[in-house]
C-alpha cells in the first residue's frame, strides 16, 4: 500500500512528520485533511486502526472545542466524532497510514514504527535531533 498522511502544512509536527517519511524514501499520499476531511466512516475506521478514542484524537486546544462544549464528559464518542467531520480542524494531526499500522504522529518520531527503512536520525525544524534506534 501507499503510505497516507493527514497533514496540515502549518503545522511543525505534521510537517517534520512527513519529512521523516520522505527522508525515509517513502512518498506518501498527502492528504490535507482541513481541504479534503476523512469521511465519518473512514474517521470511525482510523479510530479503530489506532486504537484510540475520539476523545483522544480530537484538538481540545482550538477555539470550536470550548465554543461547542466539547468538554463535556458525557458526550458520546459518535457526538464527538460528528463535532471532528464538522469542524476538520478539530481531528489532531499528523495521522500516518502504512502497512505497519496506524498511528497518530505526536511527537513526529512516533512515525518511525510505521515506517519499512526509517531513517537512523533526523534533524526537526526546530533543529532538534531525533534517533530511531531499531529493536
Amino acid at each position: 500500500m501507499t503510505p497516507m498522511i493527514f497533514h496540515n502544512p502549518k503545522c511543525g509536527t505534521s510537517r517534520n512528520t512527513l519529512a521523516i517519511m520522505q527522508a525515509s524514501g517513502e512518498t506518501p499520499d498527502v492528504v490535507e485533511y482541513l481541504k479534503t476531511p476523512p469521511s465519518r466512516e473512514y474517521l470511525v475506521e482510523l479510530l479503530a486502526l489506532m486504537h484510540i478514542t475520539p476523545r483522544e484524537l480530537i484538538r481540545s486546544k482550538e477555539n470550536v472545542y470550548s465554543e461547542i462544549g466539547l468538554d463535556n464528559p458525557t458526550l458520546t464518542d459518535a457526538q464527538l466524532i460528528d463535532a471532528m467531520i464538522a469542524h476538520p480542524i478539530l481531528i489532531n494531526r499528523p495521522i500516518v497510514v502504512t502497512n505497519k499500522g496506524a498511528a497518530l504522529c505526536r511527537p513526529s518520531e512516533r512515525v518511525f514504527e510505521l515506517l519499512e527503512n526509517p531513517v537512523s536520525s533526523f534533524t526537526k525544524e526546530d533543529g532538534e535531533i531525533v534517533k530511531h534506534v531499531k529493536g
